[in-house]
């Protein structure tokens, strides 16, 4: 008689991952616990909209710095990247807005920040050539600026002098109109939020706070997710999937987002 097939190893202790992918993590403090000091990390969200909160959150838990951010902004003071600025857990930023932070402008101004600020388009596509192989590209945005020509201040000195500026770069002509050359982005990880996920990592996300998630993903060699609906493989119609399961490694079901307004405004009754 053939021997009794062996019965599958017991997960060890700790082990939080439930599926046969080894996507699903138990909470957002598990799925970002191996981020180190010093780590690189490309942020989804714009403004407050669509940003992986919860994963922030548990990052601030961890006691790690020197955190090199890539995201359109920084959050608000409080909430989102705020909060890792707020205890000097971030060492440098590449953004192409500095928002409604305060304690953004205070640090930058301050020396205690490096700060790289690029045209929106072009963080958004540096993004997206990280993600797809692309080491580099020309783009119009930012020729006879300082952008291109250098200069920009990306870290001051206590007394206000600049200690280190932005380089100048590449530069060429195609059918008579000049162009920068930018190098794409890659980041160790990548922090997004999503609407809905599923197991293997599919993701479907809300209307505008799509915006810079996707990208971030793909810029990421470990992306981890925070999702608001986790679902069963095959739950998800494939036409309907924003960003596929392959940029995706890891998942963590967060429930409903706190939605917050960045900037409340009110119109006087007539």
């Amino acid at each position: 008689m053939s021997a009794a097939p062996e019965a599958p190893a017991a997960p060890e202790a700790g082990d939080v991952r439930r599926d046969a992918l080894g996507k699903v993590f138990a909470s957002a403090a598990e799925a970002v616990a191996d981020i180190p000091s010093g780590a690189s990390i490309a942020v989804g969200g714009f403004g407050l909209c669509g940003i992986p909160d919860a994963l922030i959150d548990a990052i601030a838990e961890t006691g790690v710095s020197g955190l090199r951010v890539f995201s359109n902004n920084c959050g608000v003071d409080g909430h989102g990247l705020g909060v890792l600025l707020a205890s000097g857990r971030i060492a440098r930023v590449t953004a192409s807005y500095v928002g409604e932070n305060k304690e953004f402008a205070r640090q930058y101004l301050a020396g205690e920040l490096e700060v790289e600020l690029i045209p929106q388009g072009t963080l958004a596509e540096r993004l997206r050539a990280g993600g797809a192989g692309i080491p580099a590209f020309y783009t119009p945005a930012g020729v006879g600026t300082p952008v291109g020509e250098g200069g920009l201040p990306w870290r001051y000195t206590p007394d206000g002098t600049v200690a280190v500026a932005s380089p100048p770069k590449e530069e060429r002509e195609f059918g008579g109109r000049r162009y920068l050359l930018e190098e794409s982005i890659t980041a160790d990880y990548a922090l997004v939020h999503a609407e809905v996920g599923d197991r293997h990592g599919n993701l479907v996300f809300a209307k505008a706070a799509a915006n810079f998630n996707p990208l971030a993903a793909m810029a990421g060699r470990t992306a981890i997710a925070q999702v608001e609906r986790l679902v069963e493989p095959g739950e998800l119609d494939p036409d309907q999937v924003h960003l596929p399961g392959v940029f995706v490694q890891r998942v963590v079901h967060t429930g409903p987002q706190d939605k917050r307004i960045e900037k409340r405004t009110v119109r006087e009754g007539s």
